[in-house]
């Protein structure tokens, strides 16, 4: 079967389309015919080296597909060959089958079209659990996003009206992309850079945020913390950057504020808590094929061009969700 493969550590240089051997499932797995994977910002960390993605090179990336089951592994229930299914995966998804867990292998409704159903395991799960668990967001927030014209950013911005409205702020690397991000449905699209706490705050009137969301590691905190209002959260979810992480606040000025400074990883609900990715995914589905939840994303034709699309990711020029048509 046909995968990209990521052979050393570095640029799309060392990303190929090959030929390997087809995954098998084992206890407890689900083998899926790929038709569609995501692409997320977590294969660009893994691609670049950072440490604690890639346990041996060569690897094989992509975190969530969308397909119909190939084969069930021994001890599976509740799912069947052929059956249209939606997949987080630990690795492996951008190829033309790989292997699943079962608990994180969620039945696709009818209504929903594929490349839409690739984008919810990772990128619509993991925007709705940053909402309603680690963010606790509730109707009438205002909420910050950092690098809002990612595939999060687009999530929340689809989620957010439909948990009971709020107001957005994402923040951008660059200016030409705060128009995007507003027409996506934010409110307000700020360039990171000198000002921005002051340009944030002047955004929401002098009050502040309730909820940010922030995937820049620690870079952004002090700005974070500068423009939290009174009870705010503070939802870190990622290290997009790659660099150091600095120490946290002390808990004084934390305590004067009221504020909470939250870690989240998908990849360790994955292995500690699998039935809340699973729910989450399940929810969106949901949503996705009664209609009360959209999700735009931008096709890929083929696997050969995925390692220009992780280029632009890694210099934050991509533009939303992608995702790759594996078979047609």
């Amino acid at each position: 079967m046909r995968a990209l493969v990521m052979t050393a550590p570095g640029g799309s240089e060392y990303s190929h389309v090959r030929e390997v051997d087809e995954p098998r499932p084992g206890p407890g797995e689900v083998a899926v015919d790929v038709a569609r994977a995501g692409l997320n910002f977590v294969d660009v960390m893994a691609r670049r080296g950072d440490a604690g993605y890639v346990a041996s090179w060569p690897y094989r990336p992509g975190r969530e597909v969308a397909g119909t089951v190939r084969a069930l592994g021994p001890g599976v229930t509740g799912l069947a060959v052929g059956d249209r299914v939606a997949a987080a995966t630990t690795g492996g998804g951008l190829a033309e089958v790989v292997v699943a867990p079962a608990v994180l292998t969620v039945p696709v409704p009818d209504a929903v079209p594929l490349p839409q159903a690739a984008a919810a395991p990772l990128g619509l799960a993991t925007a709705l659990l940053l909402l309603t668990g680690a963010g606790r967001f509730t109707p009438g927030d205002t909420v910050l996003v950092h690098s809002a014209g990612g595939g999060i950013g687009r999530a929340v911005a689809v989620l957010v009206p439909l948990l009971g409205g709020g107001r957005l702020i994402g923040t951008v690397g660059r200016p030409d992309k705060a128009p995007a991000v507003e027409a996506a449905g934010y409110h307000a699209a700020v360039p990171r850079g000198e000002g921005l706490a002051t340009a944030v705050l002047a955004a929401t009137g002098g009050r502040g945020v309730d909820l940010v969301l922030d995937p820049l590691g620690t870079t952004a905190l002090e700005v974070d913390l500068a423009v939290s209002a009174p009870g705010g959260r503070i939802v870190l979810f990622g290290n997009a950057g790659g660099g150091r992480l600095d120490a946290l606040p002390p808990a004084g000025r934390l305590l004067a504020g009221n504020l909470t400074v939250t870690g989240f990883s998908h990849r360790g609900l994955l292995a500690d808590a699998p039935e809340q990715v699973a729910g989450a995914l399940r929810r969106v589905l949901g949503h996705l094929a009664d209609g009360t939840l959209g999700a735009p994303v931008t096709e890929l034709p083929s696997l050969e061009a995925v390692p220009a699309a992780h280029d632009l990711l890694l210099a934050g020029r991509g533009a939303g969700k992608y995702v790759v048509a594996v078979r047609g």
